[in-house]
């Protein structure tokens, strides 16, 4: 969206670009809590000072601007802060080239252009598109593991196959079904998996997910859906790592890397 922050219906937009800055927040921090207390300091930080968002700039690009600026200045990730697989995962944030991964997520997650990007963060647009290469290839080398496909369509299936095994992984099977799908799960436990949300007998791919994570324990999970809207709704639990249809394969490479490198995420569990 391009509105413009300037105009009468500033509220309305921020609003309406609220579910995805809370998707890029969980995404930077492996968690839905964190992501969503960021996003909600940003909100209040703009309410006291309405200076801190640049009205000439889309909503979009300002919410986001406004996002990094209390991102920075809260020296986050801060690793003492977090137990278990979230300090662990902090512990490998702490070795990622510095701001490198924020480019990424802006960039292939988000879909902004490298100059919103550079605007975002306050940098040129040349190093914008350098730390986003840095990024994909630190993520792409810091860990492989074994991939589960929940996903009812043929050729999406097989494409996303052959995204993560050229990506040095190993695909354990796909499930059309939420039955096949627990089934192959606990046959061969996955690193990692990717479901749809609709599957092929009209059952749930949440639900498949949750009684894999019932039998399985913590597994990271990166949910594909044509309609996001309907998983952002900030009513309930939400997906911490979220891809929309019709995807990218950049976008399933991040997915990929970004949920493996927390190893754990947030479930659509009531």
């Amino acid at each position: 969206m391009n509105q413009t922050v300037g105009s009468e219906d500033f509220s309305m937009n921020v609003a309406m670009e609220l579910p995805y800055l809370r998707r890029y927040a969980r995404a930077l921090t492996g968690s839905q809590t964190s992501g969503d207390n960021y996003a909600a300091a940003t909100l209040e930080a703009i309410l006291e000072d309405p200076g801190l968002v640049d009205r000439n700039k889309s909503t979009r690009v300002a919410l986001f601007g406004a996002f990094h600026a209390i991102w920075n200045s809260s020296g986050a990730p801060v690793a003492s802060e977090e137990e278990g697989i979230a300090a662990k995962a902090q512990d490998h944030l702490s070795r990622l080239t510095p701001n490198t991964r924020e480019a990424l997520l802006l960039s292939t997650i988000e879909e902004f252009s490298f100059e919103q990007v550079a605007t975002i963060m306050k940098v040129g647009a040349a190093e914008a598109e350098e730390m986003v290469r840095i990024a994909q290839r630190e993520l792409a080398e810091s860990v492989t593991g074994r991939v589960m496909v929940i996903e009812d369509e043929a050729i999406i299936a097989m494409d996303l196959q052959s995204i993560v095994t050229e990506m040095g992984h190993t695909v354990t099977g796909v499930a059309r079904t939420r039955d096949e799908a627990v089934a192959l799960g606990k046959a061969e436990r996955p690193d990692l998996i990717f479901a749809d949300i609709q599957l092929a007998d009209n059952s749930s791919g949440i639900d498949a997910v949750n009684d894999l994570l019932d039998a399985l324990g913590d597994v990271p999970v990166i949910f594909i859906t044509a309609y996001p809207e309907r998983l952002l709704t900030g009513e309930k639990a939400e997906p911490a790592f979220l891809i929309t249809k019709p995807y990218s394969e950049e976008q399933v490479r991040l997915a990929a890397s970004q949920a493996m490198f927390f190893s754990s995420t947030e479930t659509l569990r009531h």
